[in-house]
């Protein structure tokens, strides 16, 4: 039987996780033992990390519309959890991104559909 020299082959496969992590530093660049680890180790960390992300953005766009109803208590007559309530008790399909951007951007818009809300 004839010898089988995989040297190409495995070669590929080294330069092809090389790419990936070329732009690490160190032995995460050019060690192929380290490479794989630190490859594993990126793949993991944005996949944690995406959850994480959207995570921070829902924790800031309550953020946004606390700050604007707090700061206003006078004009608007509830509060974050009851505007929420009232807005799928009404049926109108606001998430808290748009709401958020309402009220920073108009929050003039954001108080009219609170009383709107709260009246009916």
């Amino acid at each position: 039987m004839t010898r089988i020299k995989r040297g190409s082959i495995a070669r590929k496969r080294r330069t092809k996780i090389r790419l990936f992590t070329s732009s690490f530093r160190g032995a995460h660049s050019r060690l192929t033992q380290t490479v794989t680890q630190q490859k594993i180790k990126a793949l993991v960390s944005a996949h944690r990390d995406r959850d994480r992300k959207k995570r921070g953005f829902r924790g800031l766009w309550i953020n946004r519309i606390n700050a604007v109803i707090g700061k206003n208590q006078k004009y608007i007559y509830t509060s974050y959890r009851n505007l929420l309530y009232n807005l799928y008790k009404r049926q109108l399909l606001l998430n808290r991104k748009i709401v958020a951007q309402i009220a920073i951007l108009k929050g003039n818009c954001l108080f009219m559909i609170a009383n709107e809300i709260t009246r009916s």
